[in-house]
């Protein structure tokens, strides 16, 4: 009878999240890991606004089509404290106890590559909003399927722009976060730079939860490098840019991701940010027409806007836009049957208003090129690829 009860009532709980007297088959219930406390907390704020945009937009609409069905979305979320054990206690919970049908990873290669063993494991398919490094895709997994396209499509682009516009730029200097994704990043840079004939001239790693980076860049300044890379998330590259400007740390060219796409990046710098590179799956001057619920680029753009009252970063756009992918997979398979489901997720081809999206074999993106930014005069430049350049690409 406990369980019988236990039943009613979870029955009830989901009919009233749902706002109908809709039947547990008719809701598209998804688990969310997200970094809501800790040094990831801007992230995990921004990934669930973009969540709540699309769900929002999407049950506004009556739900997902499946079939002769209509899905209302219900989102579940644990804050796993930024750090990724927990996440992946927490991704069993969503799996195992809130019998969640699909799950967004969380936040970053590391926690994403942990939690998708979780996925693979329970055949749950996952949609990764925010990694990007090779090693998370290497495992043969058939559950993971990855928005962002691998780290060397950032540096590639990046080493490109540096060895054509500035030819005085021979030494490069690397300072990576001890984590998968930065890490893995600051090796693609490293690869980048030698492949052109740069001279890397230091290369280290940063503890994650570093507080003060002063002795690291004492001596990356000694190395006297003409081309400085530092890896990592905005907290980081916030404290690191201060820090390397009051040490007056030289070079011509700084390149910082993941951080001065973002305003607060921007903002909490100030004038520092002038000049500084940096690169990421998205930017709202974008313009894709799509075929999900928003339409369109600058309309999911307007959308955010009147929601949050700011134009969206990459990491907000791409909590929606795992969440579009998911939508059109489910329509395209009538059904939320993770088999179906997972097969239309293989086959790619969703035109949506991040990029046009397909999975390579390993379930990472790779059928778009992220664009190449710089900060001039406060504001974010696309000064790569041409085609949607709104600059051109400056030394410091």
């Amino acid at each position: 009878m406990k369980e019988l009860y236990k039943l009613i009532a979870t029955a009830l709980s989901v009919a009233v999240i749902a706002g109908s007297p809709a039947s547990a088959q008719d809701i598209l219930r998804i688990g969310a890991p997200l970094p809501i406390t800790g040094a990831l907390a801007p992230e995990g704020a921004k990934l669930k606004q973009g969540y709540e945009l699309w769900q929002e937009q999407v049950n506004a609409a009556g739900g997902i089509k499946a079939g002769d069905k209509k899905l209302k979305v219900e989102l579940v979320y644990y804050d796993y404290q930024s750090t990724t054990p927990k996440a992946v206690q927490l991704a069993e919970k969503l799996v195992n106890d809130d019998k969640v049908d699909f799950l967004f990873s969380p936040f970053g290669s590391g926690a994403a590559k942990a939690v998708s063993a979780v996925a693979e494991k329970y055949g749950t398919p996952l949609l990764a909003s925010s990694a990007s490094s090779a090693e998370v895709f290497d495992q043969g997994y058939k559950n993971l399927f990855g928005l962002y396209t691998d780290n060397s499509t950032l540096s590639e682009p990046i080493a490109d722009l540096v060895k054509a516009k500035l030819p005085g730029v021979k030494r490069v200097a690397i300072l990576a976060r001890n984590d998968l994704y930065p890490l893995s990043l600051g090796n693609e840079f490293e690869k980048s730079a030698k492949k052109r004939g740069f001279e890397v001239v230091y290369y280290e790693k940063y503890p994650i939860g570093t507080l003060d980076h002063s002795s690291a860049l004492t001596q990356l300044r000694a190395a006297n490098p003409d081309w400085v890379v530092v890896t990592g998330y905005i907290n980081d590259l916030i404290l690191m840019r201060k820090q390397a400007a009051e040490l007056k740390v030289g070079g011509l060219v700084y390149t910082l991701i993941n951080g001065p796409a973002y305003q607060e990046w921007i903002d909490a710098v100030g004038p520092l940010a002038e000049n500084v590179t940096t690169a990421s799956w998205f930017h709202p001057v974008l313009n894709y027409k799509s075929e999900d619920i928003f339409g369109s680029t600058q309309a999911f753009v307007s959308q955010f806007k009147a929601k949050y009252g700011a134009a969206p970063d990459f990491t907000q756009a791409s909590g929606a836009a795992v969440g579009v992918i998911l939508q059109l997979a489910i329509e395209r398979a009538g059904s939320k049957d993770r088999n179906a489901v997972r097969e239309q997720l293989a086959k790619g081809g969703f035109k949506t208003f991040f990029a046009p999206v397909s999975f390579g074999p390993t379930g990472i993106a790779n059928s778009y090129v992220p664009p190449v930014f710089q900060i001039q005069q406060g504001k974010v430049q696309v000064v790569f690829p041409a085609d949607i350049a709104t600059s051109d690409f400056r030394a410091k």
